[in-house]
């Protein structure tokens, strides 16, 4: 039976860390899913999990406030439950959200929000519990500077392809993309991996050697 995306984000929500997934990813040769490492939550030991709704920007000077404002709004209107949005802004200069769009996210059902770029109002956003991953924080603002430019088309993140509905988890380590037609898969894989790791560590701790742990249960 084919789970629902809502069914499947909670399941990827209850797998304890990304390594799990980034390990299973590696053996269906799917080598290149994790996200750069300098992408990460602005606070410490936050979790994340969703679907990728993504979104593409570009920096860019000379336009009317609404050429900048606009495309932005369009976007955070169009954010549904389960989605992540996942930002490309192909720009190191502003912060590409805030606390009023995090705000606004977390209203629409969005699970939080990964920028390949920058951040602000970073008190205000701790108080909403709502996850953010980015690379930088900074206060300058996006108008005059940065602008949408497309939403749920496919973006690259540090060689990362990004497809919209693929399925994302993000932790202390870092953030995993999971391409969305390997997404059941993967979750039920991890999830045995889970289980097995559980029973090696029980093993370990009650004194077998590592080497016949890893014999018996197969994983390490």
């Amino acid at each position: 039976m084919v789970q629902t995306t809502a069914s499947l984000i909670d399941r990827l929500a209850a797998i304890p860390y990304t390594g799990a997934i980034s390990d299973i990813l590696d053996e269906i040769d799917l080598r290149s899913q994790v996200l750069p490492q300098q992408i990460q939550s602005i606070r410490e030991g936050q979790t994340l999990a969703g679907r990728a709704f993504t979104v593409m920007g570009q920096a860019e000077t000379g336009r009317s406030r609404d050429d900048y404002f606009l495309p932005f709004l369009q976007m955070l209107g169009a954010i549904g439950s389960g989605d992540v949005v996942i930002v490309q802004t192909n720009d190191n200069n502003v912060a590409h959200f805030g606390e009023l769009s995090c705000e606004t996210a977390k209203h629409r059902g969005g699970r939080g929000v990964v920028l390949d770029g920058g951040i602000r109002d970073v008190d205000y956003i701790l108080k909403l519990d709502f996850p953010v991953f980015a690379r930088y924080k900074t206060p300058r603002d996006t108008i005059g500077r940065w602008r949408v430019t497309d939403v749920n088309v496919t973006i690259t993140i540090g060689g990362v392809a990004v497809h919209a509905g693929d399925f994302v988890l993000g932790d202390r380590d870092g953030l995993v993309i999971i391409p969305e037609r390997v997404a059941e898969e993967v979750i039920a894989r991890a999830e045995e991996v889970v289980h097995t790791e559980d029973s090696v560590r029980k093993a370990i701790l009650e004194g077998m050697h590592p080497a016949r742990a890893y014999e018996k249960f197969g994983r390490f």
